[in-house]
């Protein structure tokens, strides 16, 4: 079979079968496309495990990240069991690839004092009326207090919204639809840009396509994930001293928070929307990391 065509065939199966997002599809589409470019080759029979060794190797030698490494070796395993699966070949030659172990590092998170204080400049800044402010304000104060995912944020619809119960319904990876909580802050900067910002910025939009959408971009249309990135990176960057923290950063913080507080590890589990509990764990390290400063600064015998 044509190499090409197989790997077309397997991207849609990703989307279409397995649901995996947009995001992991490019990102295996681009590796099995690199890995055609690197093999020469143009039929599937063609390729065995040591092109597939030498295209990784070459990817080491690169110097990426070994996630990077790692997740390019689940590309083309996942390839290749779906063609045999599928009879497009008699034998998979990613069986005797091995993949590096993927090194764990913790989340980075942004202190409760420090997400108080940037939430509260932006609240006293978004008085002015700035609809651009209003909305960051609100985008800012929803992703800390429901933890969400940038996509999710993104994929909000006015239905999804249920102000008097203080939720937001959001669909997940797997397109997982749950429900996350979000406290009074949230509420209040929701209601300030719903009435006074959000009606500003859709006036803008050339078609009624984002019309449902909660969070519009500065032309009206529905905001992206890029556009959400350079708003936390702004909003939040300085106060951290870097520019390249993300919306990410804000569901670390929040749920190291909840865990800080007293939340029970599966409550947050849910309110991630984590498929499994040791995912969730990671958090639990970030708060022992803390709670062993503090015990090295205050215990007479640390």
């Amino acid at each position: 079979m044509d190499f090409a065509v197989a790997a077309t065939a397997y991207t849609r199966y990703l989307a279409d079968v397995r649901r995996l997002s947009p995001a992991t599809v490019k990102a295996y589409e681009s590796d099995l496309r690199d890995l055609r470019k690197a093999c020469d080759v143009q039929e599937l029979a063609e390729i065995d495990v040591e092109h597939l060794r030498d295209w990784l190797w070459t990817s080491v030698q690169r110097g990426d990240a070994r996630a990077t490494i790692a997740r390019r070796t689940a590309a083309v395993r996942g390839f290749f069991a779906w063609a045999v699966e599928s009879e497009h070949l008699d034998s998979d030659p990613s069986l005797r690839l091995s993949a590096p172990k993927r090194g764990r590092s913790l989340p980075k998170v942004a202190t409760a004092a420090t997400m108080a204080d940037v939430l509260q400049r932006l609240r006293d800044a978004a008085e002015e009326g700035d609809p651009i402010i209003l909305r960051d304000s609100a985008i800012l104060e929803l992703l800390y207090a429901s933890a969400l995912r940038v996509s999710e944020l993104c994929g909000i619809d006015i239905d999804d919204l249920d102000m008097h119960r203080q939720t937001v319904r959001v669909l997940g990876k797997g397109n997982k639809e749950r429900i996350s909580p979000y406290g009074a802050p949230a509420q209040a900067a929701l209601d300030a840009y719903l009435v006074r910002g959000r009606p500003a910025l859709a006036s803008r939009a050339e078609d009624a396509a984002s019309a449902s959408a909660v969070f519009l971009g500065a032309r009206g249309g529905r905001i992206g994930p890029r556009a959400v990135y350079d708003v936390v990176s702004r909003r939040i960057g300085p106060a951290l001293g870097t520019l390249t923290v993300g919306p990410h950063a804000l569901r670390h913080s929040a749920a190291t928070h909840l865990l800080d507080g007293g939340a029970d590890l599966r409550a947050v589990q849910e309110i991630l929307g984590h498929a499994s509990l040791g995912t969730t764990q990671i958090y639990t390290h970030v708060s022992a990391e803390k709670l062993t400063a503090s015990y090295r600064l205050a215990h007479p015998r640390a």
